[in-house]
């Protein structure tokens, strides 16, 4: 999942953008060892053929493997390249960027290599469209700004919405039914988290696909197309952010970033680009996390996917997880801060004599935080991909507005270097690894009822803790809710309402790391469910044990992976059971509850079912309405292309 929730990829792709240096003719590599295909192949619900067996599979060794296994630094690895569509592939191959490497493959190798890598035969039929809108539907309202986006809705992250936007009663939530549902075509994963914001609600696909629907019914405003999927929110940019100098006619923009490591700019009223980047020449680059807009400045997260390269032949790792500023009109690139300082360099060797890079890693995947008081913005970092770590993983880093200088740091747990080679027990696992404890929810900055002000962390080791951010020597309270582990604790998003800290936890009942057993036993059991905790002590004021629906149903678990969000009065929250639940914010009493998994009718007449959330998402509430993205369908997870929308009585 992001940069450090099992990337083991089997479900990956290619990029246009960066897709494979194919190199020319030479002997054939060795394949990858039987064991790491069985492993991957494991983790996805949505598996359905063994690639291995398919003839593309000797194309892909004897031209592309030895460029996309780690031999070439700007070569995306094949991890990303098995998450793209095999039209992107193909037309790379064809007519894009690696025509000149592909110059002596024939049509046939070309389709059979793109067939392989995505899993998908080249030109499968597409599923219906949902209705394009027209009339009044087809309009958007431009008085009507965004008022929450991203995953912490605010640029606090607290994921709090106000009551005049949500326009949801507490009382009205047991009455919520379906209004509209849309299928996600070719999906078996939806990731990006809607945001509403003149009439639309924008979200983001698995297949590269940026859609603007109406948000009251459901119908296509516009779509923008780019290679690679796009699972971060959709920010879109106020009117009010639009300074006299740019022209009273100026269209605010919406931006967001894909799978592999671009940010994107498009025009938030037609889908037209006005600019894109490359966040990170690393190949393993991605983007994860939400960026966050302030005063004309665009704040990017850079994560990456090289920590699944486990393969023991990869030389790992070289990726250091980073921020980006950029002037949001134009694209220009402000500054960059690296959350390692130094270039990794050789460190040592495997048993098996692949190179050791070290520091790596620290990649920030989650949405960073706005001090606008301070003049700061508060970023937590992930674990080191090798060793020896450093004092940059897991920790929460201030990072001036400006100028992206340090200004402070604070690790909450040292020691943590961890790949995707220790669930399997490979040479490229580090000497002592892990946890593997990634600050995976963020940072949240809140004021308490005293009027004192607390950075609020969650990791995943189900720990949750405050610090104070004008001293930050030490943490001022600690819980550890959960028992944690790699897909355990405190995921992607905790939340607060002024009164009370909400923590989400996971605790997968399987970790299906090898490195991490004893460790997750003497954790004690899994405790995935929806806790709320006082802001100013930490202590436990309720808590909502998640009921295990799943029984033997695959890749089911009841536990809340995704970010969470709060209204006055109800929590908001998607299981990885399939099912979303509104909870009693002063008791974590269930006041609703809906199956996402069963199939229901879509706008575009085809049948389509959720699955798991995680990833990111989970239930967004605006304007009386709650939209929710269903499907999970990689790392242990049940897959699912639904976006539903709910009203109350359905109308």
């Amino acid at each position: 999942m992001r940069s450090s929730l099992l990337t083991v990829a089997l479900t990956v792709w290619l990029f246009s953008a960066m897709i494979a240096v194919a190199a020319p003719p030479q002997a054939p590599v060795a394949a990858a060892p039987e064991d790491m295909a069985a492993f991957r192949a494991s983790m996805s619900a949505g598996a359905t053929i063994d690639r291995e067996k398919l003839p593309g599979a000797r194309v892909y060794r004897e031209r592309c493997q030895l460029c996309h296994e780690g031999q070439v630094p700007k070569a995306p690895a094949k991890t990303f390249m098995e998450l793209m569509t095999p039209e992107a592939i193909h037309s790379a191959l064809t007519v894009g960027i690696m025509q000149t490497q592909s110059a002596g493959l024939s049509g046939t190798d070309k389709h059979a290599v793109a067939e392989y890598l995505s899993g998908i035969a080249v030109g499968a039929p597409k599923p219906p469209e949902a209705p394009r809108c027209t009339g009044e539907a087809a309009r958007f309202q431009l008085t009507d700004a965004p008022r929450a986006s991203g995953w912490g809705v605010t640029p606090d992250n607290n994921h709090f919405v106000r009551g005049d936007v949500a326009k949801l009663r507490a009382a009205d939530v047991p009455s919520l039914r379906q209004k509209w549902a849309f299928a996600f075509p070719a999906t078996v994963r939806v990731r990006s988290r809607p945001t509403f914001a003149y009439g639309a609600l924008y979200v983001g696909s698995q297949d590269g696909t940026v859609y603007a629907l109406d948000a009251k019914s459901g119908c296509i405003r516009w779509t923008f197309q780019t290679t690679a999927e796009v699972r971060t929110p959709v920010l879109v940019e106020p009117i009010a952010a639009l300074t006299s100098s740019i022209g009273d006619n100026a269209a605010p923009l919406a931006f967001f970033g894909d799978l592999i490591g671009r940010v994107h700019a498009v025009d938030a009223t037609t889908g037209q680009e006005r600019w894109h980047l490359k966040a990170d020449d690393h190949p393993g680059t991605t983007i994860t996390g939400s960026p966050v807009l302030h005063a004309g400045t665009l704040y990017v997260p850079v994560s990456s996917l090289e920590e699944a390269s486990a393969d023991p032949t990869y030389p790992c790792c070289t990726f250091r997880g980073s921020v980006l500023a950029i002037e949001a009109r134009s694209g220009t690139l402000l500054w960059q801060r690296y959350m390692i300082d130094e270039v990794p360099r050789e460190v040592g060797r495997t048993r098996s004599g692949t190179r050791i890079f070290a520091p790596s890693g620290a990649a920030v995947w989650n949405t960073p935080t706005l001090d606008v008081k301070r003049g700061l913005l508060y970023v937590g970092t992930g674990n080191n991909y090798s060793g020896p770590p450093n004092h940059r993983s897991n920790a929460v880093l201030a990072l001036e507005l400006g100028s992206g200088k340090l200004r402070w740091e604070w690790q909450v747990v040292a020691g943590d270097a961890w790949n995707v080679g220790c669930m399997i027990g490979n040479d490229n696992c580090p000497e002592n690894p892990g946890p593997d404890y990634d600050i995976g929810s963020g940072t949240m900055l809140v004021r308490l009822a005293d009027g004192s002000d607390r950075v609020l962390v969650g990791l995943k080791s189900g720990m949750a803790l405050a610090i104070d951010p004008d001293k930050h020597d030490r943490a001022l309270w600690t819980n550890r809710v959960g028992r944690g582990s790699i897909q355990g604790g405190i995921q992607f998003g905790m939340a607060y309402d002024g009164a009370r800290l909400y923590v989400p936890i996971a605790d997968m009942k399987e970790s299906n790391d090898a490195s991490s057993k004893d460790r997750d036993t003497a954790a004690g059991p899994p405790r995935p469910g929806l806790y709320a905790l006082d802001p100013r002590s930490g202590k436990l004021l309720w808590s909502a044990v998640a009921a295990d629906v799943c029984k033997t149903r695959p890749f089911c678990d009841p536990g809340i992976l995704a970010a969470i969000q709060v209204i006055p009065g109800v929590v908001f929250a998607g299981h990885m059971d399939g099912r979303v639940r509104a909870y009693d914010s002063a008791n974590g009493r269930v006041l609703w509850s809906v199956d996402t998994t069963l199939p229901t009718q879509t706008l575009s007449g085809v049948q389509a079912a959720g699955g798991s959330m995680g990833g990111g998402g989970g239930a967004v509430v605006h304007d009386g309405m709650v939209y929710v993205n269903s499907g999970y369908g990689l790392y242990f997870h049940m897959p699912g292309n639904l976006l539903a929308a709910y009203s109350v009585d359905g109308k």
